[in-house]
């Protein structure tokens, strides 16, 4: 009998030892509340939605320790619509995020698949509207830098370096996977971050070949993409610097589109010989208690097309103010208005004002409110 209960305890201490050495987790977030809107299409509108602040999101990550400093990580994650529960990306099960790979304490992390591109992982955290808990009511217009992750990157490899000294490098490379069309649907982007104490510095660029115009290489059609385009590119710097509770960030991005042609997720009807946006950011973020936060961002767009059906040169102001209660480290609520007033391209697809994650306005002003509630798990 005693044999049998040492032999027994020596098995669970073994079963505890290979389990420390690799995990996963199950882990999500739901987000919905209401919204009004006073103007979508020429009316107003009050509507149940989701994902109107984070994305709706669950998914497995795990890692298993290979020895020296060495592991193996996965993540497989979905994107999903509390309100009627459809997948976000239509035809996929894991469509915001599928990749292994390889991390290093040493060398790095090298990892395969559907991946953030770098202007979503370096620039993303310093917007409002970020890849994390974020704002996605906030994002620039139409997310024309993809700041707000509306898409991802297919067949991609990603190399993210260790820090030194706050310094952090990554690049990444979507290949088309055609046969005899290498540069077809591809793309490619790499960013650099600079994080030491309360300051926290970014840069990256991003480009797309064809993206979204052909197969499915690097982009995909499934993925939101306003303006498929035989090029598409994004470059950005920003950074934000924390004092005591509040934080400040300022953003600069700038887009540029070539021979842009409406897609099936496109929101602008229109094609464009040339397009390009320039987004310049200002939030804040206050902490007046562990439990209750504010946030509030101002941004400026201010953009230029040219084409078949002529030319213009639209603007949008954008204010974003929100308030937030913590239950608990897992559950809070949110209360948030944005206002938006888009001008300069009258006759033109650009004409109304157009939050995001919103219909378009028949006017330049778009005013919209909504308070929600958020989980974790």
């Amino acid at each position: 009998m005693k044999k049998k209960i040492i032999g027994a305890a020596v098995l669970s201490v073994f079963a505890v030892g290979v389990h420390a050495q690799s995990s996963v987790t199950l882990y999500g977030l739901i987000d919905t509340g209401i919204v009004y809107t006073n103007n979508q299409g020429g009316s107003s509108v009050v509507q149940e939605q989701s994902s109107m602040l984070s994305n709706e999101v669950w998914g497995l990550r795990g890692s298993e320790d290979l020895g020296g400093g060495l592991r193996t990580i996965f993540r497989l994650e979905n994107g999903f619509n509390i309100q009627n529960g459809k997948t976000t990306y239509a035809g996929t099960m894991f469509g915001r995020q599928a990749f292994v790979g390889l991390q290093s304490d040493l060398y790095g992390t090298l990892t395969f698949g559907r991946q953030y591109d770098s202007v979503v992982d370096d620039l993303g955290p310093i917007a409002l509207a970020n890849n994390g808990d974020g704002n996605n009511l906030a994002a620039h217009p139409f997310d024309n830098d993809n700041v707000d992750d509306s898409f991802y990157i297919n067949n991609s490899v990603k190399y993210v370096s260790p820090t030194y000294r706050g310094l952090q490098a990554e690049a990444l490379y979507g290949f088309s996977n055609a046969a005899g069309g290498f540069s077809n649907n591809r793309a490619y982007s790499f960013g650099v971050t600079y994080n030491v104490g309360p300051i926290n510095l970014a840069a990256a660029y991003l480009q797309l070949n064809n993206g979204s115009l052909s197969g499915m290489g690097a982009v995909s059609n499934n993925d939101f993409v306003n303006f498929p385009a035989s090029r598409q590119r994004v470059m950005g710097v920003g950074g934000n610097y924390t004092i005591g509770p509040a934080s400040v960030g300022l953003l600069w991005t700038h887009t540029l589109f070539d021979n842009t042609q409406p897609g099936a997720n496109s929101v602008i009807a229109q094609s464009f010989d040339s397009l390009h946006f320039d987004n310049y950011e200002v939030n804040v973020h206050y902490a007046v208690t562990p439990a209750i936060s504010l946030a509030g961002a101002y941004t400026f767009t201010q953009g230029a097309f040219d084409g078949s059906t002529g030319s213009g040169d639209p603007k949008w102001h954008q204010v974003t103010l929100m308030a937030d209660y913590a239950f608990s480290k897992r559950t809070d609520v949110y209360v948030e208005g944005v206002y938006q007033h888009a001008y300069g391209a009258t006759g033109s697809a650009f004409e109304g004002a157009f939050i995001n994650g919103l219909a378009q306005a028949t006017t330049g002003n778009q005013v919209a409110a909504t308070v929600g509630l958020r989980t974790r798990f």
